[in-house]
């Protein structure tokens, strides 16, 4: 048996090679962008550098207290679902579990800060 080794079968080779490749790009979804949502979603009430206001007793992302007594399970939960007694609203409706995730994270960056 004889393999055909000609510029169809290198062509055909190559068209493969990309195929998969732009596959494997396309099957990894786009990372949610954290920093980006909290500027555009919660700096209005948590300030831009994530040390609240005390006049609205949002808070201080950037104490260390804060963060080691603040589970990232309560901060989603509170973002999702908003905080009752308080003027934080509910983001589930908005943000997808990923972009909320995102955003715990970069409020757990704040603490380096």
């Amino acid at each position: 048996m004889k393999l055909d080794t000609g510029l169809g079968s290198k062509c055909l080779l190559i068209g493969v090679g990309l195929l998969v490749s732009s596959l494997a790009f396309q099957a990894a979804p786009p990372q949610a962008d954290g920093a980006a949502i909290f500027k555009k979603n919660c700096t209005m009430c948590h300030g831009t550098d994530g040390k609240g206001f005390p006049a609205l007793k949002t808070p201080n992302f950037t104490d260390p207290k804060w963060q080691s007594s603040t589970k990232d399970k309560e901060m989603r939960e509170v973002t999702k679902n908003g905080k009752k007694g308080t003027a934080m609203p509910a983001f589930g409706g908005q943000l997808k579990d990923e972009e909320i995730s995102a955003v715990v994270a970069y409020i757990r960056s704040l603490k380096k800060k």
